[in-house]
């Protein structure tokens, strides 16, 4: 599964285009977020794995509680699409 920046509003950890990957066994290549939401990214990645998911769109934000509570507390909001990788 990839993950990549798609959109920020207000102020976020990195631009949009940054990119990370998670393997089936939660191995992780790159970074989104620069550390404060990559966990959940990962366990949203783990689960599409499982749910055998093709893409979707998530977002994070300060407003958000769960936001949060995942450590975003940059005041922005971040908007990332999860998809499968094929090779």
């Amino acid at each position: 599964m990839v993950g990549r920046v798609v959109g920020i509003e207000g102020s976020g950890p990195r631009d949009a285009g940054a990119a990370m990957a998670v393997n089936e066994d939660g191995e992780v290549v790159g970074s989104v977020s620069g550390g404060c939401v990559e966990g959940a990214v990962v366990a949203e990645a783990l689960e599409m794995l499982r749910d055998r998911s093709s893409a979707k769109v998530v977002t994070f934000g300060y407003s958000d509680d769960e936001a949060f509570a995942v450590g975003l507390t940059c005041g922005g909001t971040i908007h990332l699409f999860l998809q499968e990788l094929s090779w």
